[in-house]
């Protein structure tokens, strides 16, 4: 698992996000290149943003028990696995603007370091490592920069 804390790795994930065009064309699924990108940026959002509305006590119960351990380990998602409602996007987007806040995201997180991350609170799965934090994110882009064969 690629660390997003590394500059090194994390440069890596830019390298590949830049290899992308608005043409590019997915192995699997129906999202769009655009689409991609700004269903990848709702993991960040929910991470610096107050942009998405917390879940409920009872499906956050939910979610901690049966999903996240699936979304925080280092095992890759599945081709077409199904998403959270939130992370589904359906409009068009500006694929530039997505790539841009996309390589934003990553370089921030790098730079706040995987200290900033121990104990921080997800919005769905509470109180995460950082390791955790790393393989959510980690996990996340390889899984859709994959399906753009980037």
């Amino acid at each position: 698992m690629k660390n997003i804390f590394s500059t090194q790795d994390s440069e890596q994930y830019i390298d590949r996000i830049n290899q992308l065009r608005p043409d590019t064309q997915p192995q699997w699924g129906k999202m769009s290149v655009a689409q991609m990108l700004a269903h990848c940026n709702v993991t960040y959002e929910m991470m610096y943003e107050d942009k998405h509305p917390k879940p409920g006590m009872f499906l956050r119960f939910i979610l901690k028990t049966f999903v996240k351990s699936g979304v925080v380990n280092e095992k890759p998602y599945p081709k077409s696995s199904r998403t959270a409602p939130q992370f589904l996007i359906s409009d068009e987007r500006d694929f530039e603007k997505e790539k841009s806040r996309l390589i934003a995201y990553i370089r921030k997180t790098q730079q706040l370091g995987a200290a900033h991350f121990e104990g921080r609170e997800s919005h769905s799965f509470g109180a995460l490592t950082s390791t955790e934090w790393n393989n959510l994110c980690a996990k996340h882009l390889e899984h859709h920069l994959g399906q753009f064969g980037v």
